[in-house]
């Protein structure tokens, strides 16, 4: 793991093992995603970016697990489950989808299905 990863999750460093989950996964189903480390989010890009990680507040603190992790998804369209605490369509046709991960067990068959549209969607860009 890198030093920004590490100060990235210096505030909230039980998150930490959340991401090393989500990270491995993704990295297990695209070995060439390149992963960045910003101030405020870590994104994955194959080309385009398709996911990004963060701490965004999408519900009200009191309605977050602690720990937490945001997973943020461009969809073609809306994902209609309770999973999906924030979705927005900043643009016709591209769906900003937002996901609270409180553990590992939420890095599922689901969010992977998810994760693989959104990888689909961003490569035919």
């Amino acid at each position: 793991m890198d030093l920004d990863t590490i100060i990235f999750f210096d505030k909230q460093p039980d998150a930490l093992p959340l991401y090393e989950a989500f990270a491995d996964a993704v990295t297990k189903l695209y070995p060439d995603a390149e992963i960045r480390v910003r101030k405020s989010q870590i994104s994955f890009y194959d080309v385009h970016m398709f996911a990004c990680v963060s701490f965004v507040r999408v519900k009200k603190k009191k309605e977050l697990p602690d720990p937490y992790l945001v997973v943020t998804l461009g969809m073609p369209y809306p994902i209609e489950s309770p999973r999906v605490a924030t979705k927005t369509e900043p643009y016709p046709g591209r769906w900003t989808t937002h996901i609270v991960i409180g553990g590992t067990e939420d890095i599922d068959e689901e969010l992977l299905c998810w994760l693989k549209q959104a990888h689909g969607f961003a490569k035919n860009k």
